[in-house]
């Protein structure tokens, strides 16, 4: 039950439609007094920016565009490159001698421990199950079987260095009746 409880968490946690349900829209702050709702508005990032180390730019470009991602050619180099997840998501892939120029703490090797699980939205079930078959087709591996809670389905992938990508989808409609 408590992994079950901690996939759900995680995954409210990190989902659009989750966060400005409760923290961004205002007609339905109605448990929040005004000067609250300010407070938490301000405290929302705008954009996201992911920074990941990989081994083989070239090699993740090519991983990640057979998933279906595109970048951005002015910040890409021979070094680095930013992939685009959404109009506010970003993935920054950085060569491992790049990255480390941000961090004197060593480099975790991703396909022995996990340090942190990318988690995204998509619109559908089905559309879950083609981004997990396009990065098993372009050399992922997948994760862990799939989780199916009913109101919400997800799976995941390790990239090619190991990072873990979880693609997950929900109803909103049934999660809120159940909470009722």
């Amino acid at each position: 039950m408590l992994s079950q409880t901690t996939f759900i968490l995680s995954y409210l946690l990190s989902m659009t439609n989750f966060c400005r349900y409760y923290f961004c829209e205002k007609e339905t702050i109605n448990r929040f007094s005004d000067k609250t709702y300010s407070k938490l508005k301000n405290l929302m990032a705008s954009k996201i920016f992911v920074n990941l180390p990989v081994k083989n730019l070239q090699k993740s470009i090519e991983f990640f565009t057979h998933v279906g991602y595109t970048f951005n050619p002015q910040f890409t180099d021979n070094q680095a490159t930013c992939m685009i997840i959404s109009e506010n998501i970003f993935v920054m892939l950085l060569e491992e001698s790049r990255f480390q120029t941000f961090t004197p703490k060593q480099i975790p090797n991703a396909h022995e421990t996990s340090q942190v699980l990318i988690a995204l939205d998509s619109e559908s079930r089905e559309e879950v199950d083609a981004i997990l078959e396009k990065a098993l087709a372009a050399g992922g591996t997948e994760a862990r079987p799939a989780q199916d809670y009913g109101f919400m389905y997800g799976r995941a992938y390790n990239d090619l260095d190991g990072h873990i990508w979880e693609i997950g989808w929900m109803d909103m409609e049934k999660f809120m009746e159940m909470k009722q």
